[in-house]
């Protein structure tokens, strides 16, 4: 039997609160510190020591948020496998050579679309929540706060005179 108003084809859903406020936190401290740079900074190479830019770290996170809502989504279909250790170098320099030329707003509309897939596929999602946790964690708030120190710092360097 299902509450009155809720259609049988709609997932129970089980969102860890804790992890949403951390994701939603994070991400608005992300974008803001993407903000600060001008968008002469963003495309500056140093950000890391194989050339990334500001730029190219937005580009990497987007595209994670959208490797995070595939899986979410396979995660639903019944279709999920676990990505190997061993993939994420060789994934991580696909994205990096697939967006390398992509503007940085396109970037950042990139990366905002495929937050938005993700946090969309996490909450269609009714098993399995662990999972998906685990993925919403690696490709959110972890990955966020990974980058987000080097990229405070890089935009002090950026600024100094």
């Amino acid at each position: 039997m299902t509450a009155p108003g809720r259609r049988l084809t709609e997932p129970v859903v089980h969102l860890d609160a804790a992890l949403m406020a951390e994701e939603e936190e994070l991400w608005r401290e992300f974008c803001s510190t993407m903000s600060a740079f001008t968008p002469e900074q963003a495309i500056a190479p140093g950000y890391f020591e194989e050339g990334w830019s500001a730029k190219d770290a937005m580009a990497h996170i987007g595209t994670w948020l959208a490797e995070a809502g595939v899986a979410l989504e396979q995660l639903r279909a019944g279709t999920y496998v676990e990505l190997r250790t061993d993939e994420i170098d060789e994934m991580n320099a696909r994205f990096l050579d697939a967006m390398r030329d992509v503007s940085l707003r396109d970037v950042m509309s990139q990366a905002t679309a495929a937050r938005s897939r993700m946090l969309g596929a996490w909450a269609a999602i009714s098993s399995q929540e662990d999972i998906a946790a685990d993925w919403i964690r690696k490709a959110g708030p972890d990955h966020y706060r990974e980058h987000l120190a080097r990229l405070h710092g890089w935009l002090s360097e950026l600024q100094e005179p």
